[in-house]
């Protein structure tokens, strides 16, 4: 989960690259960058309730 939340990040980051350089517009790619947010917040959810998970055993 560790690499799905670093990779999820990195694209989000480069979109917000593209989009600040003013090489892509925001509105083609507003539903990439929410869906590489949402991506991003599942896996540290599911990062955080795995150790939470480890910890009581």
């Amino acid at each position: 989960m560790g690499t799905v939340e670093e990779e999820a990040d990195e694209s989000g980051y480069w979109m917000e690259l593209l989009t600040d350089s003013g090489k892509i517009k925001l509105a083609k790619i507003s539903a990439l960058l929410q869906e590489a947010d949402e991506l991003t917040a599942i896996a540290v959810a599911s990062i955080s309730t795995a150790r939470k998970s480890t910890s009581r055993h």
